[in-house]
Parts: C-alpha cells; structure tokens; sequence
C-alpha cells in the first residue's frame, strides 16, 4: 500500500463514515458529492466531453489522447455506468476518471446519466442503461464493439445488464466492474468481516439504502441483485476490489459463480484501498495502476473488426 493512499485513505475514512452514518436527505447528499468531485478531481490533459441525449437524458462521449484521433465511425467503444449507490453520481461526477480510461485505452467512452433513487426506485436506472446501450446499436455498433463496464452501483447495473444481454443472445465484447454492488440482500461475509475496516460504508446503514433504491422490488431479484442472474456465453470479465471493503464478496462469489460456468474471468484484489479507489486518479498511484490493468485488459479483448 502507498503512503499516499495510507494517509488520504486514513484521513477520509472518519469524515464519510460519520456523513453515512447519519440519516439525511439523499438528494443533498447527492448534491454535495457533486461539488465536491468537481472541486477535488482533475481530467487528464486536452479531455473532450460531448454532450447528447438518449431518451431525453443526458449523455458524454468522452475522449482524451489517441481516442481524440479515433474516428467516430470506429468500430469499438466503452459503455461506462457511473456508481453513486443508486441515489447520486451523474457523467459530471466520472467524467475526469472516465477520461483517464479513454486516454489509456485509446477509445472513446460513452458514460449515460440514469434515474436515480428515492425520486425513481430500481428499475428505472436499469431501464435506462438498457435504453444507452440501445442508442449504441442504433448509431451502427455491433453488440461485440462494446465494452461494458462501471463501479460501484454502475458496476451492479453493468451486470445487470450483461445478464439480459448474454440471455438474448447479443454479449458484449467484454465487461469490467470496478468494486460493483451485485447482492442487494448483503449476504456476503465481508459484510461483517469488514463492517470495521470498509472506508466509506457503514454496515448498519445498509438495509436502509436497499428500502431507498428498491421501491417494491425484492433484493433477490437478478434485475437488482446480478450475482443472482444467469450469463449464458457470456464474454471475458475483469472485476477489481479491494479486500478492505464490505463489497469484496460480490466480485469473489462473482467470479466463482462465472468461472463455474466457463466464463474467462480475471479477479484483481488490492490490499488496503476505498471502495471504487479508481475515482482518485492522481491522488495516489494504486489509482492509476487499476486503470491501467484495466486498459491492457480491454485491449486484449478488443477488436477493429466490426461483427467479428
């Protein structure tokens, strides 16, 4: 573990854990994690954001470096789902990370807004996510063009939507998930094992998340709970978690779910790290590191040709 991810990691730790721990409006909270990733997060140098708009929400295509150069007619491309636990987080809150991806992978990524909770409970955010991978198709990407990937909450709804999409026959090219919440019902172990040691999350204020984000919906459901659904041919993943956090256990059980399976997945655990630490790009080198595996990653499995 770096010093520096020591010492922000330590000095974030009792200020969002206290924050979260506290019952409080989550649309303020959502408000306030806006602000503060505006001010404290930095694009890499020359980043390009796009605004459009699928179904009348908004939308970036986001490039930086070579993807700068790449033609909007190339075949290959990131579909990104921002986290936020399903109450917060916008393309504005990702935007600078998601530009590093782009700047290291060489690829233009696409990073949708989606509906979030308590104003629009699940499903409304996987609907929507469905509704931008749909804009890609229709813009005359082939479904083994696409990367899908997000964190956290994103993370979840990539999955989420990997599962419809490998049950109708149409996978992307490859998937990643960046500490992704996959089992609404937190029936992991790491739930308790590191209710102590989770940066951010406080365990007891789990349950009270799912009643916000759920509406009437069970948390076992595999439209909200993906670690419960079904990938047939599913393509190659890459999940990455850090063994500290109370998540750790959905991309673990994940991993072994997909593996029994056949599927071609690589688990990458970090020691020490907050939850979705690639949001500190810049802050501290495990950061940068994860997006960098993540890159080489995504270019082995990527392809130039269309349909292949």
């Amino acid at each position: 573990m770096s010093l520096q991810m020591r010492i922000i990691g330590g000095a974030l730790r009792p200020v969002i854990r206290a924050a979260l721990a506290r019952k409080g409006d989550p649309i303020r909270l959502r408000r306030k994690l806006e602000r503060r990733m505006r001010h404290y997060f930095h694009a890499p140098p020359f980043a390009r954001f796009d605004e459009v708009h699928v179904g009348g929400r908004r939308a970036l295509w986001v490039s930086c470096g070579p993807a700068l150069r790449q033609p909007a007619t190339d075949s290959r491309v990131i579909l990104y789902l921002h986290g936020g636990g399903y109450i917060a987080g916008s393309p504005e809150t990702h935007k600078k990370m998601v530009a590093r991806l782009s700047k290291m992978t060489g690829l233009r990524v696409f990073l949708p807004s989606y509906r979030l909770a308590p104003e629009h409970p699940l499903p409304a955010a996987l609907d929507d996510v469905r509704a931008a991978w749909d804009h890609l198709i229709a813009l005359g990407y082939a479904p083994a063009d696409i990367i899908l990937g997000g964190d956290s909450a994103g993370g979840g709804l990539a999955f989420s939507l990997l599962s419809q999409l490998c049950q109708a026959g149409t996978p992307p090219r490859a998937a990643f998930g960046w500490s992704p919440f996959l089992d609404q019902t937190f029936s992991g172990e790491s739930v308790q094992e590191n209710a102590q040691r989770d940066h951010f999350f406080p365990a007891s204020r789990l349950h009270d998340l799912t009643v916000t984000v759920l509406g009437d919906m069970p948390a076992s459901d595999p439209r909200v709970s993906p670690l419960f659904a079904e990938f047939p041919d599913c393509p190659p993943v890459l999940l990455q978690v850090s063994d500290c956090e109370i998540l750790r256990d959905d991309s673990m059980r994940m991993e072994a779910k997909l593996r029994e399976g056949g599927v071609e997945v690589l688990l990458q655990t970090f020691d020490g790290a907050p939850h979705a630490w690639q949001l500190f790009d810049g802050w501290f080198p495990e950061a940068r590191e994860a997006i960098g595996l993540t890159a080489d990653f995504i270019q082995v499995h990527a392809t130039p040709q269309r349909g292949s």
